[in-house]
């Protein structure tokens, strides 16, 4: 493969993820008409339309998706290659993780500094999405995927880089108008706020001087998103169950109050998984170690 069909893909991937040929052209510091011109190259060798191009948007074609997902492992793998034979040993490149929302703003964001001060050549990315799905990862080019729980059956591989305590809180304000849980077994005479399904069970499970409490909570308000259970209970709909790291800010201000905290609820798994297995890009196991070190050192 030449330099100048490299280049092109590089272009074209960019092109197809920003949605924009100005933005990739101001991104790789060449005039748009180059850009424009380089990815209409493609598809003529190629003999695909790759782009949709309206006055509006640009976006990939079916044809354009397919090859997009095909060429991006082969090009982190060049990335890869190029990595491993500068002497400096420097990360170049562009690492694409995703998480969920509020493990991204609390956790990982405070973080992040201290690794691009290191990879300053590395261009990070972050999605913050909450759903964990082979199909949309690959495709949307993940390189490692962050999740706080117990992973679904998927077929890359994963890595256990730390654990988060949960812990139910409540508003001030809830607990004036309907009492402050003394018991495990108080909760159910409470309002209940559910917040992602993928690792809240109905039951709530404390542990106590080996004394183990498992409570069924009905909800009265749920939500698939971390930030929306917070912010349901600072407003007073109930009590919701969430990690330390999640509400330390809230607890810490007196926003929320932290509950039943002589009772141990159950410690949740944080993992690194790896849609591409063996395949995953040397950055993105540089990330996972350095962010196993990070959550080591200040366990929540």
């Amino acid at each position: 493969m030449a330099l100048k069909d490299l280049h092109a893909l590089r272009l074209y991937a960019r092109v197809a993820r920003l949605g924009s040929f100005s933005a990739a052209a101001r991104e790789a510091g060449l005039a748009q008409s180059q850009v424009s011109r380089m990815v209409a190259e493609l598809e003529a060798g190629l003999g695909a339309r790759l782009l949709s191009r309206t006055t509006r948007a640009v976006a990939p074609t079916e044809a354009g998706l397919e090859f997009l997902a095909r060429i991006e492992p082969i090009l982190a793998a060049v990335d890869d290659a190029e990595n491993s034979v500068r002497e400096s040993g420097e990360l170049r490149g562009r690492l694409r993780i995703g998480m969920p929302s509020t493990m991204g703003i609390r956790v990982v964001m405070p973080r992040l500094s201290k690794f691009t001060e290191r990879h300053p050549l590395l261009h990070v990315e972050l999605l913050l999405e909450d759903r964990l799905l082979d199909m949309m990862l690959v495709r949307e080019a993940i390189d490692v995927a962050l999740r706080v729980g117990t992973l679904p059956d998927l077929t890359g591989t994963a890595r256990l880089i730390g654990t988060m305590q949960r812990v139910i809180v409540a508003s001030p304000e809830y607990l004036a108008r309907h009492g402050t849980p003394l018991a495990p077994s108080d909760l159910q005479r409470h309002r209940i706020v559910r917040g992602p399904v993928g690792w809240q069970d109905s039951a709530w499970r404390f542990e106590r001087d080996g004394r183990i409490a498992s409570i069924e909570v009905a909800p009265k308000f749920s939500t698939n998103d971390t930030a929306g259970a917070l912010a349901a209970a600072l407003g007073g709909l109930g009590i919701a169950s969430t990690t330390s790291w999640a509400c330390r800010r809230e607890v810490s201000s007196g926003a929320l109050a932290q509950l039943l905290p002589e009772w141990k609820m159950t410690t949740l798994p944080v993992n690194a998984y790896f849609p591409l297995g063996r395949a995953t890009r040397l950055a993105a196991r540089v990330f996972v170690d350095f962010l196993a070190e990070e959550l080591g050192d200040d366990p929540a």
